[in-house]
Order: structure tokens, then sequence, then C-alpha cells
């Protein structure tokens, strides 16, 4: 599996739990189309049973099965209180008809 959480997301998590869910968020488009767009939150997913939970130093991962070997990495952006996730490395979007 090859993850990595940058430094400051590191930081970022452990200061609110150590606990982060990565997991494809559906984007549906105007005219029917959509995207699955991968998506970090700082939080524990509301089914652990569902995800690949992976355990990196100081913090917990739970990992959508699909995104286990995409090659992701997780940052943080902002400042202050408006700091979030993101994920660069993965790309598994796909058209539904």
């Amino acid at each position: 599996m090859a993850i990595e959480v940058t430094d400051r997301a590191r930081e970022w998590l452990q200061q609110l739990g150590g606990v982060a869910t990565v997991r494809l968020s559906p984007r549906h488009g105007c005219c029917g189309g959509g995207a699955d767009i991968v998506v970090a939150e700082a939080r524990a997913p509301d089914e652990p049973a569902r995800y690949t939970p992976v355990q990196l130093p100081g913090l917990t991962l739970y990992i959508d099965p699909t995104l286990v070997d995409q090659g992701l990495r997780v940052d943080v952006e902002g400042f202050l209180g408006l700091r979030h996730l993101f994920v660069d490395g993965a790309s598994p979007t796909r058209s539904k008809e």
C-alpha cells in the first residue's frame, strides 16, 4: 500500500484526534453524468468495517478498499480554523450512465 501523509497534515490530524477517512465521494453533473472524487475527512467513518484501517505513527487512516493501491498523498491546506484535507495521486473517476 502506497500512502503518504505530509508532516503538516499528520500534525494537524494529531491535534484533532489522530484519525482520518479517505473515501470516494460521488459528484453528479447537471445532465446526468457523474464522477467519484477522492476526499479525506478528519474523522472516523460511520461504518469502519467497510474500510481498510492503516496504522501510521500517531495516526489511523480508514481507506476505501478501492483506493488501497492508488499511491495517495494526503495533505492539508488553509489556515487557522479554515483548514481541510485534500488528496493527490488518485484518479478513480468514472462515467455513470
